[in-house]
């Protein structure tokens, strides 16, 4: 049985916690085991890095070596998580003296961390490990006739490249087409929504969000899926803001990926928070149709 540390990250408990509950009830369909990180804290973000690396490093790290007590390779469905612990990752692997400096912080905590574990994406995790005939074999329905842009954002393909292509990543393209959805053309799939801009530089931000949407619409998309939270809230809940400012009607559901594939693996809507999204989804996935032998 597949099964993972899941480092669920601050977002995933409030504001974008119907990415938690899809990523658990697909993982849960597929007979895939998540044990979460027991007193897992934030990773720190890109917030840390500006103020001090050794901290920042030393903070995130603390999630590695509690994972690593569990034995388990790390699950971490957000954009920002996912890069934060695989860039902590990576810098205690390649730096040495930095890795001790780290270990003594962690040492105060009873804790230390020998770089034994791999950070993985929900994406990478279910095309790569779980493996598209296994989905295949479990969907209930199919999504023929949705029409998705698949949105990667910035973070989880860049700068490593860990699991995909850095410039034109394929692999959500790849997970929805084996669902049947037609997925569009989306030249946009890795441009950068503006993050926290929206609260800092709002005119940059929805210039930025209203390219994304508008490359959406000119390729036909009914629907976006993505991998963020902070895409998935920049893109959605600006969006009627977005239409003031330029005079547009957007009204194109945002749902995380493993809403998707929840739906075509027969899981109830309500169960993966998808009634909880500001712009509604009925009129895309209500499209999705019954497998038939």
């Amino acid at each position: 049985m597949l099964e993972y540390a899941y480092y669920p990250g601050c977002s995933l408990e409030h504001s974008a916690s119907g990415y938690d509950r899809s990523v658990r009830e697909v993982f849960k369909a597929l007979g895939v085991g998540l044990r979460e990180i027991e007193d897992w804290n934030c990773c720190g973000a890109t917030m840390y890095m500006s103020v001090k690396k050794i901290v920042a490093y030393a903070i995130s790290a603390r999630n590695l070596a509690l994972a690593q007590k569990i034995g388990l390779d790390i699950c971490a469905p957000c954009s920002s998580c996912y890069t934060i612990l695989e860039k902590t990752n990576r810098y205690i692997c390649w730096d040495p003296a930095e890795r001790a400096k780290i270990n003594e912080a962690l040492g105060a905590a009873g804790l230390s961390y020998d770089t034994t574990l791999r950070v993985r994406h929900p994406l990478d995790i279910l095309v790569n490990d779980v493996g598209l005939d296994a989905i295949k074999a479990k969907m209930k329905r199919s999504l023929k006739g949705i029409k998705v842009a698949p949105y990667y954002g910035c973070q989880i393909v860049r700068p490593y490249g860990a699991f995909d292509d850095v410039d034109d990543p394929t692999t959500m393209d790849t997970l929805l087409s084996a669902l049947g959805a037609e997925v569009v053309y989306y030249p946009s799939k890795v441009r950068c929504c503006g993050g926290m801009l929206m609260t800092t530089q709002t005119p940059i931000a929805l210039k930025l969000n209203n390219n994304l949407l508008q490359a959406a619409v000119d390729n036909d998309a009914e629907i976006i899926a993505t991998a963020c939270p902070l895409c998935e809230m920049n893109l959605e809940a600006y969006q009627g803001k977005i239409n003031s400012t330029y005079g547009t009607n957007f009204k194109i559901p945002i749902v995380y990926f493993t809403h998707l594939v929840g739906i075509a693996l027969g899981i109830p809507a309500e169960k993966m928070g998808l009634d909880q999204l500001m712009v509604p989804t009925e009129r895309v996935l209500s499209k999705a149709r019954e497998v038939t032998a």
